[in-house]
């Protein structure tokens, strides 16, 4: 044991210290080196397309504010302006005569609100250009040598201004049509990440060596109405978990969470998410888990699986949401509750074997689980969760298994295959909590109960497993990380051996917005749950993360 604290020790610094020195490293770079012509030139396109985005989207946002302006006909339609006003006349003649001047949409002028130089230039142009419809028109009679004169001498006064907008909307013109001419799609946006992992494992019984891994993501969010949204998501990689005792699960990381290989890249996740009523929808065809639909009650240490949160998938979510997967319905139902208590209901149900019409298999009749989770939110600092899920788990399936039918992603192997390959039945049941004391500081655990009830001869049983966590969000820098995870991950009552405990810390270091770094530490105690209590095993992790 002093043998193995002496190696913890000295790899925590080492993956630490990298990831400073390469964050170091880059920061002085981007300071010292001077950017070529070209990369001067793509960042002031960059820059630009930015910057007209920008405006676009003001715009956007200005056209469907309910409070945007809009033209009336009569003076009395503002609310806010009465006859005693000393502007009553102006507004009068101005609305009333020429039909040029705007209000809100909610009945109000705003007349005492400060009003800059282009604001006036495009009230102006307007008003020219219904002078210069009324003179067309014939209608030469309603308007004044006086008033003519007037707005002559403001438009030699706003010709500046009135040439800039003219200017900048050409130029938003141009761009826009430039812009959607080039776009990838109307309702579709690309969002990807792309995991680079060096890890290891130490200890008396290590078989490992050290190995540098990749998982790539591209979602290709879809939506046909604003409300919706269709993700595809195509993956590729190879990282495959560490070997541990007894063919245990407990070293596995979310970024080895990958039904492929070899780098091959395929669809992995085909779902759909819809609202109905203040009920949100979920559809998924293939690659669903638990935690795309149900509040995992995890902050911090939850990413979905992607390469930002906890490293193990124990420490990310409780395992109780590992129970099932591959297509099916899931559904997130608020209901009653006010400003203080938000209660919801979570209902879900997952095959994994539901593209195979054998016998034993398919939607129905193959491996499934079925969830229900109740939910409460006081505030917006503590969360509450009681979970349950009922699976049929087939010969030699696992009971953590995510929808992969036989390879478990947590715990013990006893835990996993209690059947001893004969099919089972399990009943889970699981509490979680969240509390946010403030901005800077989480805690949240969960506890797990599983009845297994066996198709076979002796082979029912129950399975435990428990784990807390402490979450210091911005420690350090703003969009840093600090977590430490422990617990028990998933194991057999009945077994004789030592509990398998779980420590892991890690720190997530955000050297951009697309960017981050995180050197990690997970502890096992007797991995495998021997029962003659095998050697602890360490595992170290430096993960990079590119998000795009």
């Amino acid at each position: 044991m002093p043998n193995l604290l002496w190696k913890t020790l000295v790899f925590s610094p080492v993956f630490l210290g990298v990831s400073f020195v390469v964050s170091a490293s880059a920061i002085a770079a981007d300071s010292q080196q001077q950017p070529s012509q070209t990369h001067q030139q793509l960042l002031a396109q960059t820059n630009a397309d930015e910057n007209v985005l920008s405006q676009i989207n003001q715009y956007n946002r200005e056209a469907n504010n309910p409070t945007s302006l809009s033209q009336v006909t009569s003076v009395s339609q503002f609310s806010d302006v009465q006859p005693t006003d000393w502007a009553f006349q102006a507004l009068q003649s101005l609305v009333e005569r020429y039909g040029c001047i705007a209000g809100y949409a909610n009945g109000t002028y705003r007349g005492n609100r400060a009003l800059t130089r282009y604001e006036f230039a495009a009230g102006l142009n307007a008003c020219l250009d219904r002078v210069n419809e009324l003179i067309t028109t014939a209608t030469t009679d309603l308007v004044t040598k006086e008033d003519l004169a007037t707005l002559q001498r403001l438009q030699e006064e706003f010709s500046a201004e009135l040439a800039t907008l003219r200017g900048r909307v050409d130029a938003l013109e141009a761009r826009t049509a430039e812009l959607e001419a080039n776009q990838f799609s109307t309702t579709t946006k690309l969002v990807g990440e792309a995991v680079f992992a060096v890890t290891d494992s130490f200890g008396n019984n290590d078989n490992n060596n050290t190995v540098f891994q990749n998982r790539v993501r591209l979602d290709l969010q879809t939506s046909f109405t604003g409300k919706d949204t269709l993700h595809t998501r195509i993956a590729a990689g190879n990282a495959t978990p560490l070997s541990l005792p007894n063919g245990t699960a407990e070293g596995t990381q979310t970024f080895n969470l990958f039904l492929g290989s070899n780098n091959s890249a395929f669809i992995d996740w085909l779902a759909y998410y819809f609202p109905v009523g203040n009920s949100q929808v979920y559809v998924a065809a293939t690659g669903g888990i638990q935690s795309d639909y149900v509040p995992t009650v995890n902050p911090y240490f939850e990413d979905f699986d992607n390469g930002n949160g906890a490293l193990s998938t124990f420490a990310s979510e409780s395992p109780i949401y590992r129970i099932g997967g591959g297509a099916g319905i899931g559904a997130n139902v608020p209901f009653g509750g006010g400003s203080t208590f938000k209660p919801s209901l979570t209902l879900g149900y997952l095959g994994s074997e539901p593209n195979n019409p054998s016998p034993g298999s398919g939607l129905f009749d193959g491996n499934y689980a079925a969830l229900a989770q109740l939910n409460l939110n006081v505030g917006d600092r503590l969360t509450l969760a009681a979970t349950y899920v009922h699976g049929y788990h087939g010969g030699d399936s696992a009971l953590f298994d995510a929808g992969s039918v036989s390879a478990a992603v947590v715990g013990t192997s006893q835990a996993n295959f209690v059947g001893g390959g004969n099919p089972f039945v399990s009943n889970s049941y699981g509490f979680e909590a969240a509390f946010r004391p403030s901005s800077k500081l989480s805690i949240s655990g969960f506890a797990l109960y599983s009845n297994i009830t066996g198709l076979g001869a002796n082979d029912n049983d129950e399975v435990w497993s428990y784990g807390l966590g402490v979450a210091l969000p911005d420690f350090g820098k703003r969009g840093n990380l600090l977590g430490i995870f422990a617990g028990a991950q998933p194991y057999l009552g009945s077994n004789n051996g030592d509990k398998p405990y779980h420590i892991e810390g890690f720190y997530r270091y955000r050297i951009s917005d697309n960017v981050s770094i995180t050197p990690g530490v997970i502890w096992l105690t007797n991995p495998g749950q021997s029962a003659n209590n095998n050697n602890d095993a360490v595992i170290g992790t430096l993960r990079t993360t590119f998000t795009f």
